[in-house]
């Protein structure tokens, strides 16, 4: 849950206020809470079936069509999105350690190098199975995340406040703090952004009539917003008091000292965001490959797998070097498909599903009443 758009948080401060950035920060902390558990109560709501993928879950309110193209557009640029961000932000950690260790005594070497060498790691991971194999790296991921964030906010406030702090707008016109406003939001929207994997999550728990999944599933739903809550309010806080509208879009870069500890700060965030991209990308390869296999025929073989996820992985390193802009790229892929599959889309599912729900049970009755046979 919690992601590398925690750093972007003082930076969403600056463009909101202190009044309308703390408010946006706890009122999307307490939706995403409830839409995550509508998302996990509606995973097994149908009995006998899971619904293993948002996707299904749109089909099943929506229809078979309707729901495809409701859902599965947005997740997939969601789902992408990330992992392009995630390679511009493992590519500016490595960069910031290679700054700060070298200082001025080594070759300057460009961004998009630092991204090609942070997508290396990826054209081997990308090649584990499915999200039960990478349980270890999603684990060394969460106790990265919550270092980072600890040292971020730890770390500003040893800085302490800047003499020269300034807590108003950097835009200069109207239509700039409007526009920096809604930009904000995106960044919110990214940071809260764990709901379009968490089907695929719950999928790997096992679940019986006396036991389901949803069980263990919201327990581990309870701790992670309690770690979020930890990391993302100090973070967003301490760094917006410490720095003002001076923050960067990245809050680590905008430290300098104690060197050792920012460099360890950033090496936490490159092994998260190695981390965080395979929990991202899984959902893209299965959705790759089962079109491949069921719709254009191809045989499901060791080599397709390896080609599929090779082209994906060089297709976000490529665009990550072409467009190496945390802050805008978090901003846009936040608002224009993170805020709709985090905030509304699983309120609405949760709607039509209560709908439907008694609609289908009369239904089961009238038929019932009637004579029919029919499988539930």
């Amino acid at each position: 849950m919690v992601g590398a758009g925690v750093l972007s948080l003082p930076y969403a401060m600056s463009q909101l206020g202190w009044g309308p950035g703390v408010t946006v920060l706890v009122i999307s902390w307490i939706i995403t809470l409830y839409t995550l558990w509508q998302m996990v109560e509606m995973h097994e709501m149908v009995p006998g079936k899971r619904f293993d993928r948002y996707h299904e879950l749109g089909q099943h309110a929506f229809g078979e069509k309707l729901g495809l193209w409701i859902v599965v557009p947005q997740q997939v640029i969601v789902e992408v999105g990330v992992d392009i961000v995630y390679m511009v932000t493992g590519g500016r950690s490595l960069m910031k350690i290679h700054d700060l260790v070298c200082k001025n005594d080594c070759f300057k070497i460009k961004l998009k190098y630092f991204i090609m060498i942070f997508a290396s790691v990826h054209f081997v991971l990308s090649h584990l199975p499915n999200l039960d194999s990478i349980s270890a790296v999603s684990l060394a991921a969460a106790v990265m995340s919550l270092s980072y964030s600890t040292i971020g906010w730890a770390a500003s406030a040893k800085k302490g406040v800047q003499p020269d702090v300034d807590y108003s707008f950097t835009a200069k016109t109207n239509l700039g703090v409007v526009f920096n406003f809604f930009s904000a939001l995106g960044d919110v929207a990214f940071a809260y952004a764990g709901h379009n994997v968490v089907l695929e999550i719950q999928a790997t728990i096992p679940s019986t009539p006396e036991k389901p999944s949803k069980g263990p599933m919201w327990k581990g739903v309870v701790v992670a917003y309690i770690v979020v809550a930890v990391c993302y309010f100090p973070v967003a806080l301490v760094g917006y008091w410490v720095f003002g509208n001076s923050v960067e879009d990245n809050v680590l870069i905008s430290l300098e000292k104690p060197t050792w500890l920012i460099v360890m700060a950033n090496l936490f965030v490159v092994i998260h965001v190695i981390g965080s991209y395979q929990i991202y990308a899984m959902p893209v390869f299965d959705m790759i490959e089962t079109l491949l296999v069921k719709k254009l025929r191809f045989k499901p073989t060791w080599y397709l797998r390896f080609i599929t996820r090779n082209i994906y992985v060089a297709f976000t390193m490529f665009v990550g070097m072409a467009i190496p802009f945390f802050g805008g790229l978090l901003g846009f892929f936040g608002g224009f498909a993170f805020a709709p599959t985090t905030y509304f889309i699983c309120i609405i599912l949760g709607v039509l599903l209560m709908i439907l729900a008694p609609i289908g049970a009369l239904r089961s009755i009238i038929l019932k009443a009637k004579g029919y046979k029919f499988f539930d």
